[in-house]
């Protein structure tokens, strides 16, 4: 029988230059957990792989000029929900970002899930999934769901005008059916400052 080193091995050259991202319970059934986290450290310490935080590795993918082409922190939040099978939404500076009401790359960035609570070191980024109730992952629009949860966070009296124009100009941009729906799901609070910035009331 093949040993659990060599399965895993053989399986990870099979899609070598992929720039996939693995984890351990990929790798379940070929061996132990025991025997799966040491081969897997082995092929990082070897260079087949690279560990790019806990229980987390990449296979790399190569550039000629650039060398190893890492994921985004985003990229991997995405992996690890998929992988869990878990819902994650943006919220706060990291839904601000994404919307493009900020260039600056948040160093932490923080999600709203349907799964458990869970942290991850990226280097100096740090993932964190926050638990979050079955009404943050019913709102539809593309923007207005993304707008709501960062200003949760965010505060609407924080909100200055730069913002408010950006956020306006979003919100002209979504769905009228989605908007009206999430706007219903948003707290008063929220949903009086966004109807007075679309009727340009703020």
């Amino acid at each position: 029988m093949e040993s659990t080193s060599r399965t895993i091995e053989k399986r990870i050259n099979s899609r070598r230059n992929s720039g996939e991202l693995i984890f351990p319970v990929d790798f379940r059934g070929s061996g132990t957990e025991a025997a799966i986290k040491m081969a897997l450290s082995r092929l990082s310490k070897e260079g087949v792989i690279k560990r790019i935080g806990h229980g987390i590795y990449l296979i790399p993918k190569r550039d000629e000029i650039f060398g190893d082409i890492l994921p985004g922190p985003q990229e991997v939040a995405e992996s690890i929900a998929k992988k869990d099978k878990v819902r994650i939404m943006p919220s706060g500076a990291t839904a601000m970002h994404k919307l493009g009401l900020t260039s600056q790359v948040p160093m932490k960035l923080v999600y709203l899930t349907d799964g458990p609570a869970r942290q991850i070191k990226l280097g100096d980024t740090t993932i964190k999934f926050k638990p979050a109730t079955p009404k943050k992952f019913a709102m539809k629009g593309k923007y207005s769901s993304l707008i709501i949860q960062a200003i949760n966070e965010i505060g609407v009296e924080n909100i200055d005008s730069h913002y408010a124009d950006k956020i306006k100009q979003l919100l002209n941009q979504e769905n009228k059916a989605a908007l009206k729906h999430d706007l219903r799901l948003a707290s008063a609070k929220i949903n009086d400052y966004l109807v007075k910035l679309i009727n340009n009331k703020v």
